[in-house]
């Protein structure tokens, strides 16, 4: 939305700089997140700024396209690397594929079911999960609740047939893993299957190996 004609929001230092460097010119402003090389995508742009003919700012336009990073979003520092993988790829600043290769290898806590074994359990869409946490913090955030400490190498051979890991649904974001992204992981093989990512934010993102279906949660 143009502000041309409204109250400018606060003009940072170095754009008003910026501004006087470059008279009657629009002056994007990028994500601090954003960390690629060449020219940022156009989600990764917040807005622009426009500079007058006599180098003052005039002017603000957001963009409609941008994707607000994990720390736009105001999200807590990632606990750990499975957390930062997921708040990245959820927002689109990272692969989905970096999730299930973060995942390999780590020793994980999971709710312990009645009979024994990993606790089953519904996503908010309906599928059913095997919760994973990967930091303690996010699993006493959870509740008090039986847990066990797994290796995920070993858990993949024991969450049952048709279940996805629900990996630390008391997080800012959670994730639903598809089994067969984490299975590719721990043989060595992540990125042989395609795996994509999404997530509105402040919900639940889902990795899948063959599209992207961002879970619908209606109590977000």
């Amino acid at each position: 939305m143009s502000q041309q004609d409204e109250a400018l929001p606060p003009v940072p230092d170095d754009i008003r700089e910026a501004g006087r460097l470059a008279p009657d010119h629009w002056l994007g402003v990028v994500d601090p997140m954003w960390s690629g090389e060449g020219k940022p995508p156009e989600w990764a742009m917040t807005g622009r700024w426009r500079s007058g003919l006599d180098g003052e700012i005039v002017e603000w336009e957001d963009n409609p396209d941008y994707r607000p990073s994990p720390r736009a979003l105001g999200w807590p520092e990632p606990e750990d690397e499975v957390d930062r993988a997921v708040q990245l790829a959820s927002t689109g600043y990272g692969p989905g594929e970096a999730v299930p290769a973060a995942l390999a290898g780590r020793e994980v806590a999971v709710l312990t079911a009645p009979g024994g074994g990993p606790l089953s359990a519904t996503a908010p869409d309906g599928t059913p999960v095997v919760p994973v946490f990967t930091s303690s913090v996010f699993l006493h955030t959870a509740g008090r609740f039986g847990f066990e400490l797994v290796g995920v190498d070993d858990l993949v051979t024991r969450v049952p047939e048709g279940h996805a890991l629900y990996l630390n649904p008391s997080a800012a974001v959670g994730m639903l893993l598809d089994l067969d992204a984490v299975r590719d992981a721990v043989r060595g093989g992540a990125g042989e299957r395609p795996v994509a990512a999404a997530a509105p934010a402040g919900r639940t993102a889902r990795v899948l190996t063959e599209a992207v279906h961002p879970v619908r949660e209606t109590d977000a």
